[in-house]
């Protein structure tokens, strides 16, 4: 059986396009305000939003490079909602941190949106952030977004499932570097 050009084409349009302008948007990425996040499946690449969270992506970025985050497990990962992470001690009890005030926006909480976990408290973040596994708008507005997935969701996906204490063997992030520093 012959397959012709026109299938071909319908399919290297749909299956290579996305790949294709995935890798241009990451190659035109401002490398200061980018994450890298390892997780032991592959790179995850997070556009940070200052305009949007200022004082959240600078905390982001410290903690960053102070590599506070390496070793961090996802605690709490909700098939269909979120992965939550950024708990040294890996529970989502918190830790004694200075807690950021909020920094609500009209940015929507669609897949791959990066938001920092808190408390009932609005001004209680502190080093806890999730990303979202789908568009979750109950969110919008009562939590500060300060970055974006732009590449590698498909190792998110990944992620497994579960909450700590019932989740006996959590992934983990093995390293989270701000782009501007890793040499490549």
């Amino acid at each position: 059986m012959k397959i012709g050009y026109m299938p071909l084409l319908a399919f290297l349009i749909i299956f290579l396009m996305p790949t294709i302008s995935s890798a241009q948007q990451t190659a035109e990425l401002d490398l200061e305000n980018t994450i890298y996040l390892e997780l032991e499946t592959g790179r995850v690449v997070i556009k940070l939003l200052p305009e949007v969270a200022p004082n959240h992506v600078a905390r982001i970025k410290k903690l960053s490079r102070e590599k506070f985050y390496d070793g961090l497990k996802f605690h709490r990962v909700i098939e269909g909602f979120m992965a939550q992470t950024g708990d040294p001690r890996g529970t989502g009890e918190g830790i004694d941190y200075e807690t950021l005030d909020a920094e609500f926006s009209d940015t929507p909480h669609y897949k791959g949106m990066v938001s920092m976990a808190r408390t009932d408290d609005p001004n209680s973040a502190g080093t806890q952030f999730f990303i979202c596994l789908a568009y979750s708008p109950h969110l919008d507005g009562l939590y500060s977004v300060w970055g974006e997935v732009v590449a590698g969701m498909r190792y998110v996906d990944k992620i497994k499932i579960g909450e700590y204490p019932t989740l006996t063997d959590p992934d983990i992030i093995v390293t989270m570097r701000v782009a501007a520093d890793v040499e490549e």
